[in-house]
C-alpha cells in the first residue's frame, strides 16, 4: 500500500510577516519547503531550522525587527502564542521582566493529507485514541488530518477544542485543513477543561479532538467525555505509555493506579507482598499511539491489558507500523502474543503448562515468582519431565553433566545470575519469550545488519533496521558496505536507524 500526500503550508503568508532581509534569505534556500521553525532573539543572529540542520544568518535581530513581526500577527494569548489569520503558523513570544517581547519562535504549520493513512483503520474504528510523542514530531498535524477525515470522509459530527489555535489556525474562520469539523476556541489555557465539557453538553458531537491534555482537570474532563460515549482523540505530555504510568497527574487517562492491601492468605497465594499496585478503573482511551518518528508508530491496541501487564512486571511489546522511504506501509513488528501462545511455542501444547527444572536456583523463590507473575508454569523435580532448565550462573562450570543431558534431550537452558527475585523474573521472561536472551549490543547490531543485507538482496526491497546509537550504526554501515550495498541513517534520535538498499536502488 502506498500513500500520496498533499501538503498545504501557506508558507508565503509566514514569509510576508518577517523582516525583509530574513524573508529574502529564506526564499534563497533550496529546501525552503522543509523549513519548520524560524528563531529571532534580540541581539542575536536570526536562525532558520530545517530537518537535520540549523542555519545561522549573518543578520542580527533588532527590537524593530521583533516589533515588525508582532504588529503583523494576531493577538498574543496568555500562553504567549499568536498566529496568522487562516493559516496554521504559530508565533510564540519570549518576554522580559517588563513584559516586552524580546524573542520569537515562528513555527511553520502544515496541513498534510495522507499523514494518518498508516493508522486510518484505528481512527475509523470509533475507539478513543491517545497520541504520545516528543514535541515537534507531528502530533498536532495528525490531529488536524484526523479531524478532516472523520468530518469530511465519514461525515461525523466532530468538534476540535483548539486552545492555542494550533490545530485550526488563527482567526474566527478555521483552516480548511480540519475539513467540516467545527472548532471551539479557548479564551485561556486554564479553561480548556471547561470548554471540553461545554462541547459535549451543548453541541452533541460524535467525536472530540483535543491537543495537549496536561492537567488533572483536563484528564477528568476527558474521562467524562469518554463515559458519555463520545469518541475522544487527543494528545498528552509524554513520549510513551510508561511515562504516563509514572505521571500522577495523568495516570487517570490510562485507568489510574491504586495501592491494594491483600489479606495474609491472598498474599501467600499470590506469592507477593501485601501491598500491590493495580489499575483503578477502565482507561479513558482504548488505544495508545507512540510516535517514535514521523513515519514510525508504536500501537497499543488494548490500553487496559497493556497497563495490567506492566503493573505485573511485563514490558510492553507493541505493534510497530512504519512508512519506508518508498512510501510503502508495513508492520515491522507484530504485537506480542499472550502467554498461552508463548507457551505453545515452547512446549507445542496449547493447553498445558511449561515445566521448569531448577538447578541450584531457589525452588521457593522460583515458585513465588511464578505465582506473582501469574505465569502458566510449574516447577518439576526431574529434568526428564522439563520443558526448560534454569541453572544458577555460579554452577554452570560444575554442572557439565546436567547441561549435556539437557542438550541431548533438546531442553533449552537459561542461566540465572543470582537467586534474587528480579533476576529470576528476568529469566522467566526469557523462558516465556517475553524478553530476548542477553547478547551484547554490538553482537546484536552485527547480526541484525547481516540479516538485513540478506533480506535486502533476496527481496529487492529497502530494509530498515532497529534504532541504535551512532557507534553501532557506523558498525552496521561498515558491514553493509562490505556487501557492496548502499545504506543510510533515517529518523531522529533516539529512533535513528539504518536503512539498507538493494543493488538496483
Amino acid at each position: 500500500m502506498f500513500r500520496e500526500q498533499k501538503v498545504v503550508d501557506n508558507l508565503e503568508e509566514l514569509l510576508n510577516i518577517l523582516p525583509i532581509p530574513i524573508a529574502k534569505f529564506l526564499r534563497a534556500q533550496k529546501d525552503l519547503e522543509d523549513l519548520y521553525e524560524m528563531v529571532m532573539d534580540l541581539g542575536r543572529p536570526a536562525e532558520a531550522r530545517f530537518p537535520g540542520r540549523v542555519v545561522d544568518m549573518e543578520y542580527f535581530v533588532s527590537k524593530d525587527d521583533i516589533d515588525f513581526v508582532v504588529q503583523r500577527v494576531g493577538q498574543f494569548s496568555d500562553d504567549n502564542r499568536a498566529g496568522i489569520e487562516r493559516t496554521l503558523h504559530r508565533i510564540s513570544g519570549i518576554r522580559n521582566r517588563k513584559g516586552d517581547i524580546i524573542g520569537l519562535t515562528a513555527r511553520v504549520g502544515r496541513a498534510v493529507q495522507g499523514t494518518i493513512d498508516i493508522i486510518r483503520d484505528l481512527v475509523e474504528s470509533g475507539r478513543s485514541i491517545l497520541i504520545l510523542g516528543r514535541p515537534g514530531i507531528g502530533k498536532t498535524t495528525k490531529l488536524r488530518e484526523i479531524a478532516r477525515v472523520l468530518s469530511t470522509d465519514m461525515r461525523k459530527r466532530v468538534i476540535v477544542i483548539d486552545t492555542s489555535n494550533e490545530i485550526a489556525g488563527d482567526g474566527d474562520i478555521p483552516h480548511p485543513g480540519i475539513g467540516r469539523a467545527r472548532r471551539m476556541q479557548v479564551p485561556k489555557p486554564a479553561l480548556q477543561h471547561a470548554v471540553m465539557i461545554e462541547a459535549v453538553e451543548n453541541h452533541m458531537p460524535e467525536v472530540i479532538i483535543i491537543d495537549e491534555i496536561g492537567t488533572e482537570e483536563e484528564a477528568a474532563a476527558a474521562r467524562t467525555i469518554a463515559e458519555r460515549g463520545v469518541q475522544l482523540i487527543g494528545t498528552a505530555h509524554g513520549n510513551s505509555l510508561e511515562n504516563l504510568l509514572m505521571n500522577p497527574t495523568l495516570t487517570d487517562l490510562i485507568g489510574g493506579i491504586q495501592s491494594v492491601t491483600l489479606s495474609d492468605e491472598e498474599a501467600r497465594r499470590r506469592g507477593t507482598q501485601k501491598s500491590i499496585l493495580e489499575r483503578k478503573a477502565p482507561p479513558t482511551f482504548d488505544i495508545c499511539l507512540e510516535l517514535q518518528d514521523r513515519d514510525r508508530i508504536a500501537v497499543h491496541q488494548d490500553v487496559a491489558e497493556v497497563v495490567d501487564q506492566m503493573l505485573r512486571g511485563f514490558l510492553p511489546n507493541p505493534e510497530i507500523r512504519l512508512v519506508d522511504p518508498s512510501g510503502q506501509f508495513k508492520v515491522l513488528q507484530e504485537a506480542a502474543v499472550d502467554l498461552s501462545h508463548s507457551l505453545e511455542q515452547i512446549t507445542g501444547d496449547s493447553g498445558g503448562r511449561i515445566r521448569i527444572f531448577p538447578y541450584a536456583v531457589s525452588r521457593s523463590q522460583l515458585e513465588r515468582v511464578i505465582r506473582s507473575m501469574r505465569m502458566p508454569a510449574e516447577v518439576t523435580k526431574n529434568l526428564t519431565d522439563a520443558d526448560a532448565l534454569l541453572i544458577l550462573k555460579a554452577y554452570v562450570k560444575s554442572a557439565s553433566r546436567v547441561l549435556q543431558d539437557a542438550e541431548n534431550r533438546q531442553i533449552p537452558t537459561y542461566v540465572v545470575k543470582s537467586n534474587t527475585i528480579p533476576q529470576i523474573q528476568k529469566t522467566l521472561r526469557e523462558v516465556m519469550h517475553l524478553e530476548p536472551q542477553y547478547v551484547s549490543e554490538e553482537d546484536a547490531a552485527i547480526k541484525e545488519a547481516r540479516e538485513g543485507v540478506d533480506r535486502a538482496m533476496k527481496s529487492g526491497q529497502v530494509i530498515e533496521l532497529a534504532p541504535h546509537a551512532a557507534p553501532l550504526r557506523r558498525l552496521q554501515h561498515q558491514i553493509v558496505e562490505k556487501y557492496q550495498l548502499k545504506s543510510e541513517s533515517l529518523g531522529e534520535e533516539p529512533h535513528r536507524r539504518v536503512a539498507i538498499y538493494p543493488v538496483e536502488v
